[in-house]
């Protein structure tokens, strides 16, 4: 199969303008319908910008491929689309993209035409080949410079005998594995970047490629045992066990494709570290020393985050439930757990906000110690529910998610300082390290740590709430923005209970004379609903400061929301705290001060819409939950990062 056998002059359509990447798409999209490859265009067309909201398809050199693999299409096809004035097609280089090929995979099909659509990703490094393209007249003229490098690249191969049979000057043998998500494009770009510079430095390369049809060119025990460094590109998880005790280096496809030189480079001094494969997880991520501290740390923290996500999301609604099946009516006060059906819900739901701080904090101990920092990591996140003092070992203040992510970290690198004075022991202790010394020093050390952390967090508790006693008299308005930013700032933690405590202790003082006291509560129940709603609305509206798990997760954020449980918002603030906090606090202030200004009242101190019957100014309200939650919305989209490719 050739590569016109793909792609037609009906399917060519040169010296096009697009406005942006959708247009782009767009284009690209109607002329796969037009040469009839597509059973659904507008599937297809989703499954395109599905594969783009994973990370852009453009690869730099002013050149972009989108590609999907789905049932939308009908035969495999190729289409190509030139736009000499460039398409901002978000690509890593941040050049415009002037060459476009869109790739339509059938899904569940035989695989025979990747092959030919590696070797137009190949062909495609050759930037004088690129060019030729841009500049082509008509569809004949591009289809003709495309069949002449192939037929070129075709007779060159086979006088070959594979990577090996390059001109070698030098000893070195390297091996490299290359896959990316979808395993079209990217991955074949990258392993013939590699090949092409290993092959220009006289170095023998054999490249693996993970791709759609699955892994060619594939490493055998003997070529990695000979191989002196191995290379790993790759976007998603590769066997690596394999590899140990080799040199490894890894890098992204996008460091394979512009960043070659670098990487051979790289190998051919030999300063790699050995990778480890079992052991600990530590040491094999410090062999990928080319990854900055700040990286490493996101990393860690999002091993948390991800395992935490579960837990609130299944316990919030849950809770959400048994505020839905009680009545407010019967006991206020115990609003959630009057009926027996809403207790029960809640009992549940409660139970797994509980693991929610444990989880958090174990699962970044364990990506930094592995598992070993697991255990010390779970202690580490208990006490800091629990709020455990020296003074109160049973529990006193609780430094909640903030003390979590402290004892997370501190877990996992006490664990590593253990395993490190405990390297001198006698071989023969070995195996009792992780079931016994691990674990036993671990929890105690991170105990000893966390009962010195919540005490500070208790005073900074103790003072904030004499700050807010002093200011009561003061301008309500100013109050109700400090309270609702408060209720955003740690969600569940000290300062948003120490807001909390202060509405609900108001209520005790108010009256139909003086309704400050309900005021206070309203603004402290919309400044705590609001985090929720604006990341629901943000995941919705920004989708590329998002992951694709958290864009799933954040439309529950709503309910949570409307159901005045702020730590549906912890996850993401947890994954990026110094953009998504910040922005959280001014919507919530903003909702707060509304609030007060509207003087909205709230007579409960807890159930969200749905004790909206006993809220007074009730149409304001809602207008002040809105207004803040857009503020804190529109702020997540201009503060927070596209997420990274």
């Amino acid at each position: 199969m050739k590569i016109k056998d793909l792609l037609s002059k009906e399917g060519v359509s040169l010296n096009q303008t697009a406005a942006d990447q959708g247009a782009a798409i767009d284009l690209m999209v109607a002329l796969h319908d037009k040469v009839g490859n597509l059973n659904d265009k507008a599937a297809f067309k989703a499954a395109i910008e599905a594969r783009e909201a994973k990370g852009s398809t453009a690869v730099g050199m002013g050149i972009a491929v989108p590609h999907a693999k789905t049932s939308a299409v009908k035969k495999a096809g190729l289409v190509a689309i030139t736009v000499p004035s460039g398409v901002d097609y978000k690509s890593l280089d941040n050049l415009p993209s002037k060459l476009l090929f869109m790739i339509a995979a059938p899904d569940g099909a035989a695989d025979t035409h990747l092959e030919v659509l590696s070797k137009l990703m190949t062909m495609l490094m050759d930037q004088s080949f690129t060019q030729s393209l841009i500049a082509a007249k008509t569809p004949e003229e591009f289809l003709d410079i495309i069949d002449k490098q192939e037929a070129e690249r075709d007779k060159k191969n086979s006088s070959l005998e594979g990577p090996a049979a390059a001109t070698v000057k030098s000893n070195l043998k390297f091996l490299g594995v290359t896959a990316c998500p979808t395993g079209i494009a990217h991955t074949y770009m990258a392993a013939e970047a590699l090949e092409q510079c290993a092959k220009d430095n006289g170095i023998s390369m054999k490249v693996e490629t993970d791709g759609s049809g699955g892994a060619k060119n594939v490493l055998t025990a003997a070529e990695i045992a000979e191989a002196d460094v191995i290379i790993i590109a790759a976007d998603k998880n590769v066997e690596m066990g394999r590899f140990d005790g080799k040199k490894v280096i890894k890098a992204s496809t996008a460091d394979a494709i512009h960043h070659s030189s670098d990487l051979i480079e790289r190998a051919t001094k030999g300063d790699v570290p050995v990778y480890k494969h079992t052991g600990s997880k530590a040491s094999a991520d410090a062999s990928f020393d080319n990854e900055s501290a700040g990286r490493k740390a996101y990393k860690h923290l999002m091993n948390g985050v991800s395992h935490m996500l579960p837990f609130v999301i299944g316990g919030g609604i849950l809770i959400a439930i048994a505020f839905l099946l009680d009545d407010y009516s019967i006991d206020p006060s115990n609003f959630g757990s009057n009926k027996p059906v809403a207790a029960w819900f809640k009992s549940i739901g409660g139970t797994a906000f509980g693991f929610m701080l444990p989880i958090l904090a174990g699962f970044i101990a364990q990506s930094i110690a592995d598992r070993p920092g697991l255990a010390v990591g779970f202690v580490g996140g208990a006490l800091a529910a629990s709020g455990a003092t020296f003074a109160a070992p049973g529990g006193d203040i609780p430094s909640a998610f903030l003390g979590a992510l402290v004892a997370g970290f501190a877990a996992g690198y006490i664990v590593l300082a253990i395993r490190k004075l405990t390297d001198g022991l006698p071989a023969a202790l070995e195996g009792i390290k992780p079931v016994l010394i691990y674990p036993l020093c671990g929890i105690l050390v991170i105990g000893l740590v966390m009962c010195a952390i919540n005490p500070i967090v208790g005073a900074l508790n103790a003072w904030i709430t004499g700050v807010l006693n002093g200011m009561s008299s003061g301008s309500i308005v100013i109050l109700g923005a400090i309270l609702g930013g408060m209720m955003a700032t740690d969600m569940g933690g000290p300062l948003n209970k120490a807001a909390y405590v202060f509405g609900t202790a108001a209520l005790a003082t108010a009256s139909q004379n003086d309704q400050t006291g309900w005021m206070i509560m309203a603004a402290v129940m919309v400044g705590g609903m609001t985090p929720p709603i604006a990341i629901a609305i943000a995941t919705l509206i920004f989708k590329n400061k998002f992951t694709e798990g958290e864009r799933k997760s954040g439309p529950v954020n709503f309910i949570m929301g409307l159901c005045f449980i702020t730590e549906g918002a912890i996850p993401f603030a947890a994954a990026d705290p110094l953009h998504v906090i910040p922005s959280l606090m001014i919507g919530s202030a903003v909702a707060g001060a509304l609030s007060m200004a509207f003087k909205c009242t709230l007579m409960a101190p807890h159930g969200g819409i749905f004790v909206f019957p006993v809220v007074g100014n009730v149409a304001m309200y809602l207008v002040a939950l809105l207004v803040g939650s857009v503020v804190s919305a529109v702020l997540l989209g201009i503060l927070k990062k596209n997420v990274e490719k």
